[in-house]
């Protein structure tokens, strides 16, 4: 499974120096792997809509976030805008930022 978190807007965002995250879920341990597995199964990754809301006027320094999942056959592309509500959105994305940087 490869799994690409991709970042935009927010303070202080800078768009050259911004790379995508990409896990692989192969290049993980067994537990990481397993983790990501739950947190996208506890999102419903799969079924959740292609985006979740739209960015309000003046909310140019909010963060956009893109995430696409690939898994065998099946690919999604999901966008979110902070604030993310849902709470295992929001874990998923900080398990992906934690293993970017444990990299």
């Amino acid at each position: 499974m490869r799994v690409e978190l991709q970042t935009e807007g927010g303070v202080a965002f800078f768009p050259g120096l911004n790379k995508p995250i990409v896990l692989n879920s192969s290049d993980l341990s067994n537990l990481q792997s397993t983790q990501l597995q739950k947190l996208l199964d506890s999102t419903r990754f799969f079924e959740l809509p292609a985006a979740s809301r739209s960015v309000p006027k003046g909310a140019a320094d909010m963060r956009r976030y893109t995430i696409t999942v690939e898994d065998g056959r099946r690919r999604r592309t999901v966008r979110l805008v902070d604030p993310i509500e849902d709470p295992h959105l929001q874990a998923l994305i900080e398990f992906l930022h934690e293993q970017h940087g444990a990299s």
